[in-house]
């Protein structure tokens, strides 16, 4: 999809502004003469009418300027304050202004700028072509989008902020405007028109998510970043998966049979495709069918079917992939669209893989067929690191 943002120097968010405490800063606000609209500023961390807005109302081809003393230490939200406000800042009107302490903020090794804004767009989400700003949903408060830094996927992949082990990333929570931080915050609550300092020190790697945790806007709107941490793993601080074995409850005895049965007759070269079948029903149970659902027939919009699956009947190869380095990205299954994420499958061994992709096979209208542990194998010895990417 496209959109038209309105920014203020080209960017959402607009650019970080830095000062300390007691400067006196000459603020120069610009309106290009290509501009539609008049605009203005309300800087959060001004003492004076509006923010610095009052003063600021800049039309099209215009230069307005105001001098301000930065009284008060904080991280402040800045914005476009003209009429319709919501409008303005809906469009991608805002950023941030630090005014540090007189003798500066403590030195770290990385800082991150990071700015959370909804937008409502008049299709749906992720619908294709442009799309225009909606004023009814805005004013209902039903966003299309939730985004950090202006577009989904800003902070993800390629992109993800990245840190080593033993850095410090901003170790405390300070809220909007505060001097005072707190220590060991799980999450910090940040209001509309808010803002924070977060500061931590990395002790182990891995891909850290940083979400809004009104969990929905995360997964479903796009407001989701990863934090990289390259570095030595740290076993005492943080062991990894330790173990990831099948656990079936009070069902354990008849399923546990199926599969210890299939496992006997490999050992033994005598592995029938109805061993697999039996085995792979039992490890579906408890592995796959959360998503799946039971009967193979997915959830809609969300997660694909397994049933009567032209996906999973084109390309075997392809979907033992799937199973064994995850998915990820956009698929067409039976003639509809999804886009979520498979995990990895990394408690599976080659034997169960096999099986539970022959139970699937020969299950709900699909083709039929078999599927060995050597065919796992020899795709897992050509798997490329990380989830696969999918295509159609």
């Amino acid at each position: 999809m496209s959109y038209t943002f309105w920014t203020f120097r080209g960017t959402v968010p607009g650019s970080f502004i830095r000062v300390r405490q007691g400067d006196t800063v000459e603020f120069h606000l610009k309106n290009h003469p290509s501009s539609k609209m008049p605009h203005n500023i309300d800087l959060h961390g001004v003492t004076g009418p509006g923010g610095g807005a009052a003063s600021s109302f800049t039309a099209p081809g215009h230069e307005s300027q105001f001098t301000f003393k930065a009284l008060n230490e904080g991280i402040y939200v800045y914005h476009c304050a003209t009429a319709p406000v919501g409008m303005h800042v809906a469009n991608g009107m805002y950023g941030l202004i630090l005014v540090e302490p007189p003798q500066g903020l403590p030195k770290v090794d990385h800082e991150y700028y990071v700015m959370q804004g909804d937008f409502y767009t008049g299709g749906k989400y992720r619908e294709k072509g442009r799309q225009p700003f909606d004023m009814e949903k805005a004013i209902d408060e039903r966003p299309t989008y939730v985004l950090f830094n202006g577009a989904e996927g800003s902070l993800t992949g390629d992109k993800a902020l990245k840190a080593r082990t033993n850095e410090t990333v901003r170790h405390r929570v300070q809220q909007e405007g505060g001097t005072h931080p707190q220590e060991n915050v799980q999450t910090t609550l940040i209001p509309a028109g808010g803002a924070s300092i977060v500061e931590f020190h990395t002790e182990v790697p891995g891909n850290y998510i940083m979400v809004d945790h009104s969990i929905f806007r995360a997964f479903n709107k796009g407001a989701l970043a990863i934090l990289k941490v390259d570095g030595v793993d740290d076993k005492p601080v943080y062991s990894g998966k330790e173990l990831d074995a099948v656990y079936l409850g009070d069902r354990a005895g008849a399923n546990l049979a199926a599969v210890t049965k299939a496992t006997e007759a490999s050992a033994s070269g005598t592995l029938s495709v109805q061993d697999q079948v039996q085995a792979g029903q039992a490890l579906f149970a408890g592995t796959c069918s959360v998503c799946h659902q039971g009967n193979g027939a997915g959830l809609p919009g969300v997660f694909p079917p397994l049933a009567k699956s032209d996906y999973l009947a084109a390309d075997m190869k392809r979907a033992i992939g799937v199973v064994l380095r995850g998915l990820s990205g956009k698929v067409t299954v039976n003639g509809q669209e999804y886009n979520s994420v498979m995990p990895q499958m990394t408690q599976l061994n080659d034997d169960e893989i096999a099986n539970i992709l022959t139970y699937v096979l020969n299950s709900w209208d699909n083709p039929g067929g078999r599927i060995s542990a050597d065919d796992v194998k020899k795709v897992r010895l050509d798997a490329p690191t990380g989830k696969t990417v999918a295509s159609h």
